[in-house]
């Protein structure tokens, strides 16, 4: 029953000097070896700071493991030829964008001269989990459902409270960043997929975009592949978050489908309330309060997420990822990637760097030094 709901999972890494602590535009030198090693697994990103990896099509989550932790490793072994590390948080605590190369590609100037410095000062890094569903129908009735669960989501993953070397306040500034992009944030419901495909074509047709992928939102039916792409996430640091997150979204999926063949659905919910919630998670993370809009009360949004991984708990023994789904408990219970940089920050009587050595220690967690390819 559950096959179909095949899993792919991007992350985006920062490359970072562990001397220095500070960024290093190394994407390119990189890439010699890294397309040789893992071919289209590995891409450069419009900043020579990032590296992007992508899994295969995995069948599990298990198989989602076993790629994210062979492509850690892999992308961490290259930058450590040259010097330096990787590091899995959605900002750099300490780098400014301003200072940063941009990749020699006519795809990225394009974007630059478009953009101007919304796209100069987009140095974030995300998680990317992509759920496969054959039917286009069946696709735009999930998506505009689980549109809803999107700040839940991005509570769990919050990395990104530093922005060139001060504390934001918040615990995913990636969002503050993101959302001067057009087309970004979270999208509105559609009544069919006709009507989403019309509305990609009228952009492509007056010149706003040149394909889908510029569509930017939180959570988009992918305009090339057969899947729903969850885009809301910061990265997490460390990969038992990163498969838990994936985990539950596949999760999510599979149990907003169950209820579509029981002839049932979840409630759907216009655009401008559940931005509500995502400010409330991007700003708060784990510690805040969102709406519960069944009861229109506020309510802890932990106790929300405890709501979210019992409204799941009868898909996980299916899809085989009860263990990684009940790591959300630990989360819950011990923090955000966010919460522990902030920490640290404050151990250390406010040093960023302390920061960013934790964060280039907590990437590798895991993550054996030998791993065999090929991915799946």
């Amino acid at each position: 029953m559950f096959e179909q709901f095949t899993l792919g999972v991007e992350e985006e890494y920062q490359i970072v000097d562990p001397a220095t602590r500070e960024l290093r535009s190394h994407i390119s030198v990189m890439m010699d070896e890294g397309s040789v090693l893992l071919g289209e697994h590995v891409k450069q990103e419009m900043h020579q700071s990032v590296v992007e990896v992508g899994t295969g099509i995995c069948k599990n989550v298990a198989e989602a493991r076993a790629d994210v932790v062979k492509l850690r490793r892999i992308v961490s072994d290259l930058a450590r030829k040259n010097g330096l590390g990787i590091a899995a948080a959605a900002t750099h605590p300490l780098s400014d964008w301003a200072q940063q190369d941009i990749t020699e590609a006519p795809r990225y100037h394009a974007l630059v001269e478009d953009l101007q410095d919304i796209a100069r000062g987009n140095l974030i890094f995300g998680l990317h989990v992509h759920v496969g569903i054959e039917n286009n129908d069946q696709a735009i009735e999930l998506f505009n459902q689980a549109r809803y669960f999107l700040p839940h989501i991005l509570a769990l993953s919050c990395s990104s409270p530093f922005w060139v070397g001060r504390n934001t306040g918040l615990k995913s500034y990636r969002c503050s960043v993101f959302k001067r992009f057009p087309r970004t944030g979270i999208p509105d419901a559609f009544e069919s997929y006709s009507l989403f495909d019309r509305y990609v074509k009228t952009l492509i047709e007056t010149e706003c975009i040149d394909n889908g992928k510029k569509i930017w939102w939180d959570l988009r039916p992918h305009p090339f592949f057969s899947t729903i792409e969850f885009r809301v996430c910061d990265i997490p640091t460390s990969v038992d978050t990163t498969i838990a997150i994936t985990a539950l979204i596949q999760a999510l999926v599979a149990k907003l489908y169950t209820l579509r063949t029981q002839n049932m659905q979840f409630r759907e919910y216009p655009r401008a309330l559940i931005e509500e919630n995502k400010w409330r998670a991007s700003r708060y993370g784990l510690d805040g309060k969102m709406i519960d809009f069944g009861k229109n009360k506020e309510v802890h949004t932990k106790d929300l997420i405890h709501e979210l991984v019992q409204f799941v708990d009868d898909v996980l023994d299916p899809l085989g990822s009860r263990a990684e789904v009940e790591h959300i408990y630990r989360i819950l219970d011990q923090g955000t990637d966010a919460d522990r940089q902030l920490e640290v920050f404050k151990e250390s009587g406010g040093d960023v760097k302390a920061v960013v050595d934790h964060i280039l220690a907590q990437t590798m967690v895991g993550v054996p030094e030998r791993v065999e390819m090929p991915l799946h």
